[in-house]
């Protein structure tokens, strides 16, 4: 089932949805111990973040020095819901002027160059950081020219300038987002929809190790926790109302089905997964043998535990499998998805007619047409579409 705080943001073109502090240290750290310098003299560009409120640019500028980074650059896609009002931390409710003529409401850059404790208190924290912008001193807070758009030509340049892209990006834009980020050759770490694994813009890089899962692949049994603004917030899926630094209400909502994706390496991908034996699945588990599909030469395998160690074909396997994939344990061949498979696995171009007629008998429903690579197979003499899978097979030894 659809997540109903998404569906809606989706539906107003909002996507608002700010990633909580907490979720963001827990993945880095993973690569930070899989490699210790990671971030050592990178320029990082968070270029979906209002800088008043993201926890992305709250993380990399409290860790600035600890990281090693050379340059925080953060920009804002117009202004958002609070970019431009009261804010404790950077002041009063005056914003940046464009120049003559322009509106005074706009998008921001940020550019961190350095940080440290501004105020003589003996420690860093975030008023460092905005005695520091206001200032400029070694670092830069102006208005952006156009509305902060990831795909206009100034942000294209901030981007060429950076190492590392880390951020969530508008779950609505992501294909477009990651193949910008693939086209400039940038590693990244970002945060994006379960589905986005089977987008023809996606998968490609998938099967060719070149994107994968983040560490943390399922917090919160698979769900994330997000910060929302009220005038998009389900009341109904709000599971907590919080106040933050600056007086003012934070709704935190559960969004379904997020993943982080990323080129930058971590320890648990090289990790491989236990494995029964085929018997050992077909005795204790599903007390069937697996089912063969109708127009691919593989068995169907209906949960990523069921997976069968010793099993030298083609498996289709759920979407999921990819949040503990592992290049070393597995070859991706393809996805009935969108048909993405080497053409010496297809038994036919699409199902057959008998079994699309079977299907509807059976009282299947769906938007099937003739040619359409789902994948099918009989269960019991009842034809049965399979949901989205990926076909795997075992890495030769």
């Amino acid at each position: 089932m659809a997540n109903k705080n998404l569906t809606k943001a989706k539906k107003a073109k909002n996507d608002e949805f700010y990633t909580q502090y907490g979720d963001i240290q827990k993945e880095i750290e993973a690569y930070l111990e899989y490699d210790p310098d990671v971030f050592k003299g990178k320029v990082v560009y968070c270029n979906c973040d209002d800088p008043f409120e993201s926890n992305f640019f709250r993380y990399f500028a409290l860790n600035f020095n600890k990281l090693g980074l050379k340059q925080l650059i953060t920009t804002s896609y117009k202004p958002s819901p609070v970019a431009n009002t009261q804010l404790k931390l950077f002041g009063d409710d005056k914003t940046l002027t464009k120049s003559k003529g322009r509106p005074k409401i706009t998008a921001n850059k940020f550019i961190i160059n350095e940080v440290h404790d501004m105020d003589g208190d003996g420690e860093f924290n975030l008023k460092d950081v905005a005695k520091q912008l206001k200032a400029n001193k070694h670092n830069d807070w102006t208005p952006l020219g156009g509305d902060g758009d990831f795909r206009s030509d100034e942000c294209i340049d901030l981007l060429k300038q950076s190492d590392i892209v880390v951020t969530n990006p508008p779950f609505s834009l992501f294909r477009e987002y990651i193949k910008q980020l693939v086209y400039y050759n940038k590693k990244f770490l970002i945060i994006g929809n379960l589905n986005a694994i089977t987008y023809k813009e996606v998968f490609p890089l998938l099967k060719e190790n070149k994107v994968w899962l983040g560490n943390n692949y399922k917090v919160n049994a698979g769900a994330m926790f997000f910060e929302i603004p009220e005038n998009i917030a389900n009341l109904e899926q709000v599971r907590e109302i919080k106040t933050n630094e600056s007086g003012k209400k934070v709704y935190v909502t559960r969004v379904q089905g997020v993943r982080w994706f990323t080129n930058l390496d971590h320890g648990r991908r090289h990790q491989p997964r236990p494995l029964m034996t085929k018997a050992e699945v077909i005795k204790f588990v599903t007390k069937k043998p697996f089912e063969k599909y109708d127009n691919y030469d593989a068995i169907e395998v209906a949960l990523v535990k069921n997976i069968p160690s010793d099993y030298e074909g083609v498996m289709g396997v759920p979407i999921s499998i990819m949040d503990k994939y592992s290049p070393e344990q597995f070859r991706i061949l393809g996805t009935s998805d969108n048909g993405l498979v080497d053409d010496k696995y297809k038994k036919t171009p699409g199902l057959t007619k008998e079994f699309v007629d079977d299907y509807y008998k059976a009282g299947g429903t769906g938007a099937y047409k003739e040619g359409n690579p789902t994948a099918g197979y009989y269960e019991n003499n009842v034809a049965k579409m399979a949901y989205k899978r990926i076909f795997i097979k075992h890495k030769e030894k």
